[in-house]
């Protein structure tokens, strides 16, 4: 052992008369891709791993109080990324975000609901916690409006695909001013063809949501609850065949909206529209075929 420290202390006099760089001295064993600290003690160096490691010794502070935390994990024993290589938990490059664009009436721009509580942005947030990069929702609809006005409304936008994932829901305001589904269908169709269009002509990318059952609620149900049932649901029958004939995927949230009748809670304050409980619940109900469309 004293060889070995005269020996050392031969080599560290050398190096200072001479001036060599700290790459040349001499390196601890085990020591080999710890982070670099600065003559401060407390600031790792980027470039450790491709740098010799410094005397621990002489560099590290005196109290790991001192220290940042990926150097504390060092002095612990546990491996420090210094950025040479990705390791096992090391962020993946996913690629570019998903563009996500939806297309609908007042249940996609979320009338009397605060933003984030609108079911794009949910699915959104649902959608980047699984670990999906998507970006915002683009979303082109207007509370009040039919299959026509939502085409003009696309028309006024401008949208230019291709987009990841397109949802579509329209529909309730066609039944709501006793338009005949006969009208509805040929509208509703065109619109799923421009939905399929803005998806790069790729129908597995769009999710089509069915028209909730606005009679569950305190307003619908002032008027013949049951006839607006109906309506609604050959509405949806009519969509239904459309979505499936194209090769879209389709989302019955019609059963979930008519839970309304006893859980007031999935109504706004205005007594009609869902409320962002009800909106989760459909994203719950709207992610497996999400994810299905993201994996194309």
């Amino acid at each position: 052992m004293k060889s070995a420290h005269l020996l050392r202390t031969i080599a560290l006099a050398l190096c200072a008369a001479i001036g060599c760089t700290a790459a040349s001295a001499p390196e601890r064993a085990g020591d080999t891709g710890a982070p670099d600290l600065s003559a401060e003690g407390d600031t790792p160096r980027e470039d450790a791993a491709s740098d010799a490691a410094p005397d621990r010794e002489t560099n590290v502070p005196d109290t790991a109080a001192d220290l940042p935390a990926e150097v504390e994990r060092d002095l612990a024993g546990d491996p420090v990324d210094t950025g040479a290589a990705a390791d096992e938990g090391a962020e993946v490059d996913a690629g570019p975000a998903v563009r996500y664009l939806a297309l609908g009436d007042s249940y996609t721009i979320g009338e009397s609901v605060a933003e984030d509580e609108r079911y794009p942005v949910q699915l959104v947030a649902r959608l980047r916690a699984g670990g999906a990069a998507v970006e915002d929702a683009e979303i082109i609809a207007r509370t009040g409006w039919t299959t026509s006005e939502l085409s003009r409304g696309i028309d006024a936008a401008d949208p230019r695909g291709p987009y990841g994932l397109v949802t579509l829901l329209i529909g309730v305001n066609n039944q709501y001013r006793g338009r005949p589904v006969e009208t509805y269908t040929p509208e509703f169709a065109a619109l799923l063809a421009r939905a399929i269009g803005f998806a790069g002509d790729d129908p597995a990318r769009v999710v089509v949501i069915s028209i909730p059952d606005y009679g569950a609620t305190p307003f619908g149900r002032q008027g013949d609850a049951a006839q607006t049932g109906r309506e609604i649901d050959a509405y949806n029958a009519a969509a239904r065949a459309e979505v499936e004939s194209a090769g879209a995927h389709w989302v019955d949230i019609t059963p979930e909206s008519r839970e309304a009748v006893d859980r007031p809670s999935l109504v706004a304050p205005d007594g009609l529209h869902p409320s962002g409980e009800m909106y989760a619940e459909w994203v719950e109900l709207m992610l497996p075929p999400v994810r299905r469309a993201l994996a194309q």
